[in-house]
């Protein structure tokens, strides 16, 4: 069984940008050369896309390989296959990482337990209800990386696949 996903780097420094492809090298097992062009969002930067085949868990496996690099911005989709729901990684260096399960339309799913805890805090007057939801959607995530999408709009897309 296996998913399909996309991994974004919308940005990483120039120094950084092996290091990207060594850790997805690690997390698929085939070598891997990404296509990398300047990101005008952020002079000095380069960005990269490209698409995987790979068993259901490699997005979260990829997204864990590339956290906790300070300068590194990127997000991970997997789309949902009959074993497994859809996911979403977000990450940027102010914010951290966010993880989405997504259905099969992209909608974000999120568990009823999140949601009683949100409306719980919100109740106890300690958030307001609004952005606890907008957290859960990953809108912060997602209003911090939109100039780096933008940006990327029209780069090549490569697919590459993982013998399983």
């Amino acid at each position: 069984m296996t998913t399909r996903g996309v991994l974004y780097v919308h940005s990483a420094p120039r120094a950084l940008c092996p290091h990207v492809e060594w850790a997805v090298e690690g997390v698929l097992g085939v070598r891997v050369q990404l296509d990398w062009i300047r990101q005008p969002a952020v002079p000095g930067t380069w960005r990269s896309e490209f698409s995987w085949q790979a068993r259901p868990g490699t997005a979260s496996k990829l997204a864990s390989a590339l956290r906790g690099w300070d300068l590194l911005r990127f997000e991970v989709t997997a789309e949902p296959s009959p074993a497994a729901e859809g996911e979403r990684y977000s990450s940027t260096p102010e914010l951290g990482i966010f993880h989405a399960v997504t259905g099969m339309h992209g909608d974000i799913l999120i568990p009823e337990d999140r949601l009683r805890a949100a409306l719980a805090r919100s109740v106890r007057g300690e958030t307001d209800l609004e952005a606890e939801i907008a957290t859960l959607l990953g809108k912060p995530w997602d209003d911090e990386l939109e100039s780096f999408r933008h940006a990327g709009e029209g780069a090549p897309v490569r697919w590459l696949h993982q013998v399983v």
